[in-house]
């Protein structure tokens, strides 16, 4: 997470690492869905559809994680305001996420993959929605 400073600079302030997250899909899940008895109509067993496949998954617990930790912070009164940065899938599950009171302190977001980036390269991607 990042911050506005009084010099218009960037800060890293906190790092939350989430290893899942890098792994690849055959890391994540079994060789294969598992089996299930049909409690509809027709006999036997049927394979168990990954309604989520395992990375959606992992996604969705580390946007629970990021909204834990926001939520701390605004307790903590740490920032009245957030502007969220993230690919698109992984901003609408952590919005999903976030509680009431967090949600309503998020005045921008930026539909954007910035994962790779250093600290000193966001500041100009930034800017389009940040006073830096």
């Amino acid at each position: 997470m990042e911050h506005k400073t009084s010099d218009k600079s960037l800060e890293l302030v906190s790092t939350l690492e989430h290893a899942e997250s890098r792994l690849k899909s055959g890391a994540l899940e079994s060789d294969r869905p598992g089996d299930t008895f049909s409690s509809g109509p027709g006999p036997g067993r049927h394979p168990m559809g990954h309604e989520h496949g395992a990375h959606d998954r992992t996604a969705e617990d580390f946007a629970r994680q990021l909204a834990a930790v926001l939520a701390t912070g605004r307790n903590e009164k740490r920032f009245r305001e957030l502007v969220l940065v993230a690919e698109p899938r992984f901003l609408g599950m952590l919005r999903a996420k976030l509680d009431h009171q967090t949600a309503a302190l998020v005045s921008e977001c930026l539909h954007k993959d910035f994962a790779k980036l250093s600290v000193h390269e966001l500041r100009k991607p930034l800017s389009a929605v940040v006073a830096l």
